[in-house]
């Protein structure tokens, strides 16, 4: 173990969980600000996301999970206590995609994406409190998921509809995306969130859906002639981009696994193991000189910017990589890339993570700390599976059920 290392991370972790245990707090209206800007500038009347606030329930539930301190489950409480009463649609099921900062719906259109983030939260906010409140909205929330948006015939989950789970014409997440009717995206966080949900409630049903969409990673989403996942399909699987995600194939690549660890199947988990590490060396591409993980190619030409939430996602596969093969050339990336997040990501000055920077190391302009997209879900959770694989770690570095990898 490197203590030095996972001394660092520690840190790192207790840094981020300072800047949103105070800066982001909104104490007029509840809950936390909808946007906060890099010099920590409140953006007053901002609206409030669904996504942010399920990663902020998440990440206070996950600091309490690993620390134990009463302070991580006070604002874990708190987060719980703004989500319940204002993101979700106790007439139609569901949540919100937005609320104004009084706490009126703004947005109520139903995008999957948020709903899995929800049940993520939900589930990690029920281990920190017991609070079956919170684990009967999870099952709930996924209930509403597997009578409106679960594609029978062709499997998979559609991507948005209205208030009422009506057809909707737009069903982008964002206005960069595709505007098709099942993306990678949103399957690989459904995923995530149905893993976590597993975990507190083992149900036969849940489990088949999630090896359900192992198998859909494993047969549509994943390119395997590349290793490369590919983003955005129609009803019926047909790609419609060609986009390289270089954060999402690193990301998957750590996520995959671990759903098929908590599901139990050896032969799954052997699976998984192997598609890691092929999707790592994929993604490695996306890597410069400095260090850093560029943030997408199209039609081969490179985005070069270095988003924050890219890097954390590579530390984690990175090191997943590494303890899955014992191969050093992994653990060498993962501390550049680790020295890159420290002099160019890291805010030392107003704390937390800048959004990205550009092609010439400058902090991104237009961007913020806080809001609907950033959150500390990705450098929190980096922060905190880092710290727990590197608590664990021992002189055996291919895991028991992945032997095979190699």
């Amino acid at each position: 173990m490197n203590v030095d290392l996972l001394n660092e991370f520690e840190q790192e972790l207790s840094n981020i969980l300072g800047y949103w245990s105070t800066v982001p707090i909104d104490i007029g209206n509840g809950g936390f600000y909808g946007q906060v800007e890099n010099d920590n500038r409140v953006v007053e009347g901002a609206d409030k996301g669904s996504v942010l606030n399920a990663r902020i329930l998440w990440f206070f539930s996950a600091a309490y999970n690993y620390s134990r301190l009463p302070e991580d489950l006070e604002l874990a409480k708190r987060a719980y206590g703004y989500f319940s009463h204002y993101f979700i649609d106790r007439e139609h099921g569901g949540v919100y995609w937005s609320i104004d900062a009084k706490g009126n719906p703004k947005d109520s259109k139903k995008q999957v994406y948020a709903i899995a983030f929800a049940i993520y939260g939900l589930a990690e906010y029920y281990k920190a409190s017991h609070d079956k409140n919170a684990l009967s909205l999870a099952i709930n929330l996924y209930a509403d998921l597997e009578k409106h948006s679960y594609d029978s015939i062709k499997q998979g989950y559609f991507e948005a509809f209205s208030q009422d789970w009506s057809p909707l014409e737009d069903q982008r997440l964002s206005d960069k995306d595709a505007n098709e009717k099942k993306t990678m995206n949103t399957h690989l966080h459904l995923l995530e969130a149905f893993t976590n949900l597993y975990g507190v409630w083992p149900d036969d049903g849940l489990r088949r859906q999630l090896e359900k969409l192992l198998a859909i990673f494993g047969h549509r989403i994943i390119d395997q002639s590349t290793h490369h996942l590919k983003l955005f399909f129609d009803e019926n699987w047909r790609s419609k981009s060609e986009v390289i995600s270089f954060g999402h194939d690193i990301e998957a690549s750590w996520l995959l696994l671990e759903a098929a660890e908590i599901i139990g199947d050896e032969l799954l988990v052997d699976q998984f193991a192997k598609i890691a590490v092929q999707m790592v060396d994929a993604a490695i591409k996306g890597f410069d000189g400095n260090g850093g993980m560029n943030y997408e190619m199209e039609n081969g030409h490179l985005n070069g910017e270095k988003h924050w939430w890219v890097q954390a996602e590579a530390l984690v596969g990175l090191y997943n990589a590494y303890q899955l093969t014992g191969k050093k050339g992994y653990m060498e990336r993962f501390d550049h890339c680790w020295a890159f997040v420290k002099k160019s990501l890291i805010d030392h000055q107003h704390g937390e993570w800048f959004w990205g920077v550009d092609r010439n190391n400058a902090p991104m302009p237009g961007q913020y700390k806080v809001g609907l997209w950033k959150c500390p879900y990705h450098n929190g959770r980096a922060c905190l599976e880092l710290i727990r694989r590197m608590s664990i770690q021992t002189d055996v570095f291919v895991l028991q059920n992945a032997k095979n990898v190699l």
